[in-house]
C-alpha cells in the first residue's frame, strides 16, 4: 500500500466507520477494498461477507475465498435470495437494484448480529459513467463506498492488489451470471446454471475473457482477441460449440464482434451452421 492521497482517503474513511462489514464480490476492487480496510482497522472489526446464489460464478466465489485466505480475513459465505424478488426476475432494466438491495440487506442484518457498524461495498469511479442501479440500493440502505469516495479508479485498484499480492491483481472483471440475460426476458435458476455449466466449460479449454449471452434456444458467445484467433480453427470451433451444447443449449453463435461488457441486450446473428 503506498501514500498516494487517495489511499490514504479511502484508509482514514475506513478507519473513520470504526468497524465494517465488506461485501466480497471475487472481483478485484471488493479485494483492494478488504485489504485498506484491513491495514485501516484491527482484524476484529472487518468480517468479509460474500453472497452466494446462482448468480454467483464458481470462479467468483473461489476467488473471494483465495483473497480472504491471502489476506488473513474472517470470511462468511451466506446465501442470497434475490431470485424470490419479482423485480429481479422480471429484469426490466433494474435487476440490479434489486439484487443489491437483498445483499445489502443481508451484509446489514449480519453487521448488526457481529455488532459491526457500517457496510461497505468497492464501488470504484469507473462505475460511475454505467448505468448502475445498485448504486441506489446502496445509498438507500446506507452502505458505503470508500473507494469510489476517495476517487480511486481500476489503474489504482489494481496497482494497489499489485503491492498487497492479492491472487486476482489481473482478474478480468466478471459480472453477475444474471447479466448474460437479455433485459425483459426472465431470470430463472435453470438459466443461471446453464450460463454458468457453458462458461465453465469453455474455459476449461482454456478460454479467458468471455460471456455465454442466454437468448433461449441460443447462446451467444462473446470472446476476448485471442479467443476469436483461436475459434477461427475449424477443430477448436467445433469444440466450443459441442461444449455449449453440452451445458444445454440448443444452437449455439460465436459473435464476430467479440467481447463487450453490457453485450446481453444484442439480438444473436445467423447461428453457427457447421457445428
Amino acid at each position: 500500500m503506498n501514500g498516494d492521497p487517495r489511499t490514504l482517503s479511502a484508509l482514514a474513511q475506513l478507519e473513520a466507520c470504526e468497524s465494517v462489514v465488506v461485501a466480497l464480490s471475487g472481483g478485484v476492487d471488493s479485494a483492494v477494498l478488504l485489504a485498506l480496510a484491513l491495514k485501516a482497522l484491527d482484524r476484529s472489526r472487518v468480517l468479509a461477507v460474500t453472497g452466494q446464489s446462482a448468480s454467483l460464478t464458481d470462479e467468483d466465489l473461489a476467488a473471494a475465498g483465495a483473497v480472504a485466505r491471502r489476506l488473513g480475513a474472517e470470511h462468511l459465505v451466506a446465501p442470497t435470495h434475490e431470485i424470490e424478488r419479482p423485480g429481479y426476475r422480471a429484469n426490466r432494466g433494474d435487476r440490479c437494484f434489486h439484487c443489491r438491495s437483498e445483499l445489502f440487506g443481508l451484509l446489514r442484518r449480519v453487521a448488526d448480529e457481529r455488532g459491526l457498524a457500517r457496510v461497505a461495498y468497492g464501488a470504484i469511479v469507473d462505475d460511475l459513467g454505467d448505468h448502475r442501479p445498485g448504486m441506489q440500493a446502496a445509498e438507500r440502505l446506507g452502505v458505503v463506498a470508500p473507494l469510489l469516495a476517495a476517487g480511486i479508479g481500476k489503474p489504482e485498484v489494481r496497482a494497489l492488489a499489485r503491492a498487497a499480492g492479492l491472487p486476482i491483481a489481473e482478474r478480468p472483471a466478471n459480472a453477475c451470471l444474471a447479466s448474460r440475460i437479455p433485459a425483459g426476458s426472465e431470470v430463472t435458476v435453470a438459466r443461471l446454471e446453464r450460463i454458468g455449466r457453458a462458461e465453465s466449460a469453455l474455459r476449461a479449454l482454456g478460454l479467458g475473457q468471455l460471456r455465454v449471452r442466454d437468448h433461449g434456444r441460443t447462446a451467444r458467445i462473446e470472446l476476448d482477441a485471442d479467443g476469436l484467433r483461436r475459434i477461427a480453427d475449424a477443430g477448436f470451433r467445433g469444440r466450443v460449440v459441442r461444449a455449449t451444447r453440452g451445458a444445454g443449449f440448443a444452437e449455439v453463435v460465436v459473435d464476430p464482434g467479440g467481447y463487450r461488457p453490457g453485450g446481453a441486450g444484442s439480438m444473436p446473428p445467423k447461428r453457427d451452421g457447421g457445428q
